[in-house]
Parts: C-alpha cells; sequence; structure tokens
C-alpha cells in the first residue's frame, strides 16, 4: 500500500519532467525534430501555438523564425500530450528559459492555439504583434492555420466527389450502347 501511495505521488512529477535534447530538424514553423539520448529522433509538435502550413503566406517565415531560435541547439521540453499524427506535444524551452511558443506568438508569426490552451496571457502577445503588424499580422487578410486546413479538406473532398461523379458518367459512357446515325441519302 506504501508503494502505491509513493507511485501515486510520483506520477505527476513524471508527467511534468523536463527533457533535454538537440534539435536536428524543422518541418514548419510548430513542429520541430530533436535527437535524444541514444540517438533517438522524436518529432515535437509544439503546444499552445499554430503556425501558417508551408503553402500559406508567411509559412516560410514561420519555419525560418522557428529554425532561427532553435535549430542545432540544446532545448529542455516538457510532453503535455499527443495529436492525433502520433507526435508528441511539447512545450520547448531555449535559451536559459526562453519559451519558444510564446517567442513564435510574439514575433507575429503564429496564433494562439486557444482550442488548446488556457494561457491568457498568449493571447494578449498575439493581439500586441497584431497591432504592430508583425509578421503574418502585415497581411490584413491572414487565415488562421485552422481554417486553411478545414478548407484544404473540404476542396480535397468536392475534388474527390467530382471524380467519382466523372468516373461514374464515363462508365456509363463506356456501357452506353452506340447509336447507329442514319441518313438519308
Amino acid at each position: 500500500m506504501r508503494k502505491l501511495f509513493y507511485a501515486f505521488l510520483c506520477f505527476p512529477l513524471s508527467l511534468f519532467s523536463q527533457t533535454a535534447a538537440k534539435v536536428v530538424g524543422i518541418s514548419d514553423g510548430d513542429t520541430i525534430t530533436v535527437l535524444l539520448d541514444g540517438n533517438i529522433q522524436k518529432k515535437l509538435r509544439l503546444a499552445e501555438v499554430d503556425c501558417p502550413e508551408n503553402k500559406q503566406p508567411f509559412g516560410k517565415n514561420a519555419k525560418q523564425f522557428t529554425s532561427d531560435q532553435v535549430f542545432a541547439k540544446q532545448i529542455t521540453f516538457t510532453e503535455t500530450n499527443t495529436d492525433r499524427y502520433g507526435r508528441s506535444v511539447a512545450k520547448v524551452y531555449y535559451d536559459n528559459g526562453k519559451y519558444l511558443s510564446e517567442e513564435i506568438i510574439k514575433a507575429g508569426y503564429g496564433w494562439w492555439y486557444y482550442s488548446y490552451s488556457k494561457d491568457t496571457s498568449l493571447g494578449t502577445l498575439q493581439v500586441s504583434a497584431k497591432a504592430m503588424k508583425l509578421g503574418l499580422w502585415q497581411d490584413k487578410k491572414a487565415v488562421s492555420p485552422w481554417d486553411y486546413r478545414k478548407k484544404q479538406r473540404e476542396n480535397a473532398k468536392k475534388k474527390r466527389m467530382q471524380n467519382q461523379t466523372d468516373n461514374l458518367s464515363g462508365k456509363k459512357m463506356k456501357n452506353a450502347k452506340p447509336k447507329i446515325l442514319q441518313t438519308k441519302l
């Protein structure tokens, strides 16, 4: 019983323990790859921030900002969750305690991902970056990544539906008996 009690007390600490790693790759503004002890690579999705997709305006800028901040540097991270792609969602810290997600939002290269964050100070930083027209906020028509992805899914679905319709129409045409044209001489 005593062991169970101590295990219960230590469990929350293990959830929030920090791991040290070296950043060896940047996929986009909010996804990095780190090298752990034993030469194990791990992909991390940054917590509380959502950066423009690479094909969106400022997507490459967000990726470059993240790279400038942490590529080839030692960082520490705390895993908070796992996303639907199996990546670890993590809070990443570098340069003596800078919080990477916060720095991205402050510089205007990402949105506060309010659906997955309770830290309203990040929302305040976003409002400030927007007011100063920093980074992506230079674009008056900036589209959030979640809206962009939703539109991409809708377009892909429309395209699939159109292809299915075209395929069905094509099969009907192939299976239809040709009409013989009769002409009067």
